[in-house]
Parts: C-alpha cells; structure tokens; sequence
C-alpha cells in the first residue's frame, strides 16, 4: 500500500520535470523527411570562401586579433540566396544549411585564436614560437623537435613553407585534421544518438542557427510563405531583421566606434567599456579570493533569453555560491595562492589550481552518474511501455527517424578505437624518434585520454549542451598529467594525443536535424572541406608570411600579444623540464571526492524535490566554470525574457521568436565588425611619407 502511494505522489513530479524539458524540445520540431544538402552549390561555396574570406580571416587575426566567421557565414548566405532569386532558383534549405555549415568550418580554421591554430596559422605561429624570446630564456626553443616547425633560422628567415625541411611539420598538420575532422564527425553523431534519440535532451541553442537559416529560407521563397508564419505566430525573416537591426546599431557602439578612431586616432574613443569591468581588485577587502567583472555586451543578455530560464537561474545561484564560498576557502587556508592584488583573470586561474580544478574533476564525475543513470532509466521505460502495449515490435520513443541518413552503432566504435590507435601509433612513433626511446608512462597516460577521459569528458558535455547550451571543461588535465608522468623534455606537449571533446558537436547535429539535413551530407561536405582548408589556408599563410615577418610591424595585434601567449606556453612547456611547478598542487583527492559527493547530493536532492532538471546543470555552469561578467547580463536577460517579453507575446510565441532575433543579432554584430576593420585595413595600407 506504502508503495502504491508512493508511485502516486511520485508521477506528477516526474511529469513536471519531463514537461519542462519538452517545453524546449518542441520549441522547434525536425520536418518530416529529410534531404539531400550537397551539390554544386555547396562546391562553388566553398571554392568562394577559401579563396575570397580565408585569406581576410588570416589577415584579419593578425591584424587586429578578430574573427570575421559569423559574418561571413551570414555574408555567404545572403549572397547566393539573392544570386539564386535573380535566376529565379529557390535554395532547399537543407543546401543552404550544407553552406552555412561549411562556410563556418572554413573560418574557424582560417582563424583560431593564438596557441589553438590550425593549417597554415599553426605553422605561422610556430615559427614565431620557436624564435621567441620567451621560449629560449625558459630552455623550450632549441628542445622543439623539428617535425613541428624547423629551428634553423636560414630556413625561417625565407619565410617560406616551400622548403623540403617544412614537409615533416605540414604532414604532421594534414594527419591531425583529417583524422580530427573524420573522428570528430562519428563520435560527435554517436552522442548525438545517446543524448538526443534516447534521453531527448531539448538542446535549447540548436534553434539559434537552425531557425536562423530558416528565416533567410523564408525571405527568399516570397510572401506565400510569409503570410504561413503569420498564421503560425512568428515571421522569421521579421524576426532576422528585427535583430540584425539591433545588432548592427549596438555593434557600431560597442565595436565599430572604437575600432574605427583606434585606426585613425592615437587613443580609440571607447563608449560602451570592453569587453568588461573588473572589480576584483576594489571588493577584495570584502569577498577576497573571488573573481568580480561586469559585461556590458549586449549579446551576453539575448542569449541569456535564448537558454532556459531555470539554467540561467542555477548560474546565477552557482555565481553567489562562489562569491560567498572563496572568502571561506581564503580564510581556512584553502586558496592560497590568491593575493589581494590579483585581477579578475588572475583570481580566476588560482583558483582553479588551489581548489577548483579537483572540484570539477568531482561534479564532473557527478555529472556522469547521473547521466548514465538517465539513459538507463529511459531504456527501462521504453522497454517497460512496448511490454506493456504488449507490441515488442513497436517503434521505441528512441526510434531513429527515417531518411535522417544514420549509420549503424559499430561504426561509431570502430572509428573511434582506430582513430585512437593512429593517434598513439603515431605519437609513440614521434617520442621514439625524438628521445630515442618511448617514455611507457605517457603511453599509458594517453590509453587513459582514450578510454576514460575523452569519453568522459564528451558525455558530460554533450548532457550540458543538450540541457543548459554550454560546454563544461575541467582545466589543466593535460598539464597535470604529463608532469605526474615523468616526462622529460618538451616533444610531449606537441604530440597528437587521443585528448579530444565530441560534445559540442552534439549542437551541430540537432542543427542539421531541425532543418532536414540528411546526416550524409554533412559527411560528404567533410571529404570536399579537408583539401580546401589544408590547400587555402597554407597557401594564403604562405603569401601573407611573404609580406613580412610574423610578428613585425605589419601585423600589429600578432606583435603586441603573441610574445605575451608565448610566454604562457613556455611556463607550462618548461614544466616537464624538471622542478618543481605549480600543476602539481593542483590535483586533490580530497577535493574531487567534495566535488563527487556534493554534485550526487545536489542531483538526488533537487530530483526528489521535482525541481526542474535545468537547475542543477545551471548551478554547476555558475559554479566557478564560467566567468562572472558573463553570467550576470544572461541572468538579467532570462528575467527580461521570462517576465517581460513571455508575457507580452506568450511563452510559446516567445520561444520561436527569440532565436531568430539572436542568429539576426549575431549577423549585424560580424557585419559591423567586418565594417570597422576595413579602417584598420585601410590605416595598415597607408604609408608615411618622411615629408
């Protein structure tokens, strides 16, 4: 009897927690058929692209440190829609999906950030790192092995990749993204499959793009369709312009105004602060150890509209947790490295390496149990209801929809264990050439990348994209382990290592699903990318190192920071050097076991009170995992969203609304941005007379 009331006390809790996932889930439903995206139109994009924006990215990064890929990708859109309409074409969306997705493939290789570059910008930045001084005074520079970048100085002096000693290098690049790329596609599309067909996760950013796309579908097929989103509640393409207008009219004043007087005067005129304020140092007094900035982007606020509100709720909770537990951590000895005069970047990376680095190691491992809890639970239910309907050959909740281009689980693992076999293939290959001998222990440190931790490290994060729209990371893993390994020498940290993240491409996939992309073309488009971004990227890094050293006075924001990442790198590189160094403190059992205990309490707790399932993964995105200037305008943008705007056009109207007017706010945002650097481009074209 005791258990029957039970049951029934329990079920409307648990139709609460799945009604609001579904509230995301059916915020944008997938069309019934699926279609192929790969043509002609999808080649001669991605020829225009390589050849017309690759080269601009390059420029562009090292110019003045921007990236121009949500413009361009929107740019590129727009233009074959309106060359299309002019031949009286329509575009399927699943085509104009196909280019959206390779055109961003393009300019995120092209760009990059320093340190994480790919292609011809890897090879541009190692050249540079190896005759930095920051690498020779810490002892990295003459122990880089040559097949990541020669270390002859008549050789770089040439400034060309058109030497036989720059074939190691190059090929070790062209071995790292093909395989990359093929196994990041297969495994990304098995998590895909766990956290969407089986736990039906909302992943409630896949629509910004998704619906997005669908807007520029809808401007170019006239107004029949337009008059059926009015029937429906929402015209996307109203929408898209509503906020590129608000994007570009914003992005001129927090972008534009100082980027464009910075090129033409000594001091740029700054309106808006960027990108955000620090506090740290002014309440240390009274929160010490805790990290305090301020953003005013705009952006941080949209996008706090687009997550679910109980995410944006649970960071804001997991923020205030942090400020109030920092100080007590302070004072009982915990957080020692912290000084009273550290900036917010600075208290931020201390803290992870006196506490929170263990910590996450810890709610990381919370995390997973319940994921694997959850995917069980939902397997036991589907069984239990085609057993109950007494039809065993029923299709599941978790059937895989028709035509979506799926391909068989074995696959998926036996991708996986040859990538990971080339992987170490290759890099205990590398360890024997350099060191004569193969160091067993970074061996057996890559088996565990392999085995444990990537596939741990990709589930975690596939859960947190599909429930909050956020990648969880846990930091200095592959600093901590190849110092506790023993390791001496530098050849380590250049190794092509089974250290991977396939969460995030969970996103992608929900993506391509929403707007009827057949998975095959995506798969198509990857053989098609993989020698045009290894040709045009090395080809216009190799022209543009021909203007000029890299770093030199034509490329300004290279000079001014590369020197400042290359001296990050080099105190980590120079860990494996022998000595004593501060990655060491930073694993505690201790604190992962905190990290687990608390994590399992808070799921099991917040489970049995029925609250919503977004909560508890939006306490763990604020707790110390994402910086405090972004989580306060999202957590002001979600009350906006939840109290204003749901109310005034209805939650679901809202929900349909609101990513259109992102994926427009982000176009008028890279539109500006491309507008303002062309003044940079035109400062760095001029040239002083001495008259």
């Amino acid at each position: 009897m005791n258990n029957k009331l039970f049951k029934l006390k329990r079920r409307p809790k648990e139709r609460g927690l799945d009604k609001e996932l579904e509230v995301f889930r059916d915020q944008m439903r997938p069309p019934g058929t699926f279609d192929e995206g790969f043509s002609w139109t999808s080649f001669i994009g991605a020829l225009f692209i390589g050849m017309v924006m690759v080269p601009g990215a390059i420029y562009m990064n090292l110019l003045a440190g921007e990236s121009i890929g949500p413009a361009a990708q929107w740019v590129t859109l727009i233009l074959f829609l309106e060359v299309a309409r002019r031949a009286n074409q329509d575009i399927p969306n699943a085509q104009i999906f196909t280019l959206f997705y390779i055109s961003g493939a393009l300019m995120a290789t092209a760009s990059g950030s320093a340190g994480n570059f790919h292609g011809g910008m890897q090879a541009i930045y190692n050249q540079f790192f190896v005759q930095s001084d920051a690498a020779r005074a810490a002892g990295v520079a003459e122990l880089m092995p040559t097949w990541v970048t020669p270390n002859d100085p008549a050789v770089l002096e040439t400034r060309s990749f058109l030497r036989i000693e720059w074939l190691a290098p190059i090929g070790l690049m062209v071995f790292t993204m093909i395989l990359g790329r093929i196994d990041s596609m297969i495994v990304g599309y098995g998590l895909f499959r766990l956290t969407s067909d089986i736990e039906k996760l909302p992943f409630p950013m896949a629509p910004v793009g998704a619906q997005g796309i669908l807007a520029l579908s809808e401007e170019q097929k006239g107004h029949e369709v337009s008059a059926e989103s009015n029937r429906e509640g929402v015209s996307k393409w109203r929408m898209f312009s509503i906020g590129s207008i608000i994007g570009l009219i914003f992005g001129f004043i927090y972008l534009g105004i100082p980027t464009i007087t910075g090129a033409l005067l000594n001091e740029p005129i700054t309106i808006i602060p960027l990108p955000f304020v620090d506090f740290t140092r002014d309440t240390a007094g009274l929160i010490p150890a805790a990290a305090v900035g301020l953003a005013f982007d705009l952006g941080f606020v949209i996008v706090g509209m687009v997550l679910p509100y109980w995410a944006m709720v649970g960071s804001f909770i997991g923020l205030l947790v942090t400020l109030i537990v920092n100080p007590m951590l302070f004072r009982a000895g915990v957080l020692t490295s912290w000084n009273p005069g550290d900036n917010l970047q600075e208290t931020f990376f201390k803290g992870n390496i006196d506490f929170y680095f263990s910590f996450s190691i810890g709610i990381a491992l919370a995390i997973a149990i319940a994921g694997i809890f959850s995917v069980v639970q939902k397997t036991r239910r589907n069984k239990a209801e085609r057993l109950r309907d007494q039809n065993p050959l029923a299709l599941s909740s978790n059937a895989i929809p028709k035509g979506r281009g799926d391909i068989r689980a074995i696959w998926i693992f036996v991708t996986y264990l040859l990538a990971c076999s080339l992987y170490i293939g290759v890099s205990m290959f590398l360890l024997h050439i350099t060191d004569g001998s193969i160091h067993w222990p970074v061996v057996w440190v890559m088996l565990f990348y392999a085995f444990v931790f990537t596939p741990f490290i990709s589930y975690m994060t596939a859960r947190m994209e599909g429930i909050a729209g956020q990648v969880i990371t846990i930091p200095f893993v592959r600093e901590a382990s190849f110092i506790l390994s023993g390791y001496s020498g530098v050849a380590v940290w250049f190794l092509p290592i089974p250290l991977h993240n396939y969460g995030q491409m969970t996103v992608f996939y929900r993506q391509c699903e929403l707007t009827g992309t057949k998975f095959t073309s995506i798969w198509k488009s990857e053989v098609l990318l993989m020698p045009i971004v290894l040709g045009f990227t090395l080809l216009f890094a190799h022209m543009i190192w021909q203007m000029g050293d890299i770093p030199g006075p034509n490329f300004p924001f290279a000079q001014q920071w590369w020197e400042v990442t290359a001296a990050q790198q080099s105190l980590i590189f120079s860990s494996t050097l022998g000595g004593f160094t501060e990655f060491e403190q930073a694993i505690n059992p201790g604190f992962i076991g905190w990290g687990l205990g608390l994590g399992c309490l808070a799921f099991a707790l917040m489970g049995w009170l029925a609250l919503p399932v977004f909560l508890i993964y939006g306490v763990v995105r604020g707790l110390n995992q994402t910086l405090p200037f972004m989580v306060i305008p999202q957590f002001l943008g979600a009350l906006i969203g939840r109290f204003y705007f749901q109310r005034k056009f209805g939650a679901k109207k809202w929900r349909q609304m609101i990513p259109v007017i992102f994926a427009g706010f982000s176009c008028g945002m890279g539109l500006i941005a491309v507008f303002a650097l062309g003044f940079v481009f035109l400062k760095g074209s001029v040239i002083s007379l001495p008259f």
